[in-house]
């Protein structure tokens, strides 16, 4: 089926063979058969596309942007942990240890619980604009339940992303090289099947930079991408350790230091930012305005979770890394579009292009600077893809 979207006020492509990254058109049409991108063009060059098999809409002069790519979840989990929001909210600190209470509520859903819990995440992003998502594992933490997160996450989503290193269960306390030996071998080999990357959180009182670095080759080892959190709760050199052994993202990066900086901007790794976490749990936001101007490709992502960043809002983000981390909105719409599909190794999202998937998004709004100029209002009209 052929459709064409036409008199759009404003089109961000972030197709790079336009002038620029971004890539805006203004007075734009789209045209995509069978989900993928046929045209992209002026409205005044689109009448000659029409036939009599062709489904036209109107834009109205709305703007259009792609589908967000929310390249760093963790929505395969029970429970929820608002007691913990609001014990943060009245000054205590943040620490890694409320993970284990998800761990606990998650392992006792059953796989119908789960399913429809995520149903409804998945559905809640795509109503605000986010067409691609990547959802980690992380709160089983046993071999039957990682598979199980892994299998049911599966069926909502191609980027599936093992995280059997969230934190050392309770079973396994002191026997922290015992759990990575679980990790690197047993878990991983049962997990494989159903998972695209792999993924650690590296920090005190989760895992240390060596038992990182060794959980991380063991994922490439299988061919599977590598992530890590880094960088989150303090400085280490978590961050350079990433770079060397070519990760694919390092996410969080709250402290970082100029070494990491530097490393990141002479590599092709990914510094995927959460603001929500910060804004969650009242930590500093990281300098976004330097890091860009530094070099460094920067993706933006929501971190949905039910401790430290519980929201779904792409848009959320963005109007957080504009007023407070130093980005424009359109170099924000790019991270959390072009640069979460960096992020996940694929090309055929997070832009509008000829020969990419139609994940189409009407706004609202006249342009794309409404995402941060409107913050908390949902300004998406339409979603196709």
């Amino acid at each position: 089926m052929t459709t064409l979207l036409r008199n759009i006020g404003e089109l961000v492509t972030n197709d790079p063979t336009r002038g620029d990254r971004y890539g805006i058109l203004n007075g734009a049409a789209i045209e995509w058969v069978d989900g993928i991108v046929t045209w992209v063009g002026l409205d005044t060059e689109a009448g000659s596309r029409v036939n009599a098999s062709t489904e036209v809409l109107d834009a109205e002069g709305r703007a259009v942007i792609p589908g967000f790519v929310d390249s760093h979840t963790h929505l395969a989990f029970a429970g929820e942990r608002s007691l913990e929001f609001a014990a943060r909210m009245a000054g205590e600190s943040y620490s890694a240890g409320g993970i284990t209470t998800t761990v606990a509520t998650t392992r006792a859903a059953s796989d119908d619980e789960l399913r429809e819990l995520l149903r409804g995440r998945v559905a809640e992003m795509r109503a605000q604009g986010t067409t691609t998502v990547e959802i980690k594992t992380g709160y089983g933490l046993t071999v039957e339940h990682e598979v199980r997160l892994a299998r049911i996450a599966r069926e909502f989503t191609d980027h599936v992303t093992f995280l059997g290193a969230h934190v050392v269960p309770a079973e396994y306390l002191g026997q922290t090289s015992d759990y990575v030996n679980l990790v690197c071998g047993e878990m991983l080999d049962a997990v494989a099947p159903f998972v695209t990357a792999i993924d650690v959180f590296c920090e005190d009182g989760a895992f240390s930079v060596d038992q990182s670095q060794r959980i991380l080759s063991a994922g490439k080892e299988r061919g599977l991408l590598t992530h890590i959190h880094a960088a989150q709760l303090g400085q280490s050199e978590s961050v350079r350790m990433a770079v060397t052994h070519d990760v694919a993202s390092v996410d969080h990066g709250t402290f970082l230091l100029d070494s990491d900086i530097d490393a990141l901007a002479k590599s092709d790794t990914v510094l995927t930012l959460l603001p929500g976490s910060d804004f969650s749990t009242r930590q500093p936001y990281p300098d976004a305005r330097r890091l860009v101007d530094a070099g460094v490709t920067v993706a933006l992502a929501t971190n949905c979770n039910p401790g430290s960043s519980y929201t779904s809002s792409m848009a959320f983000c963005i109007a957080i890394a504009v007023r407070d981390m130093g980005m424009t909105p359109t170099e924000a719409l790019w991270s959390a579009t072009a640069g979460g599909a960096q992020s996940l190794g694929v090309t055929t999202v997070g832009n509008l292009a000829v020969g990419s998937l139609a994940h189409v998004v009407e706004l609202d709004a006249p342009n794309h600077i409404h995402l941060a100029y409107r913050p908390g209002v949902n300004l998406v009209r339409r979603v196709w893809g």
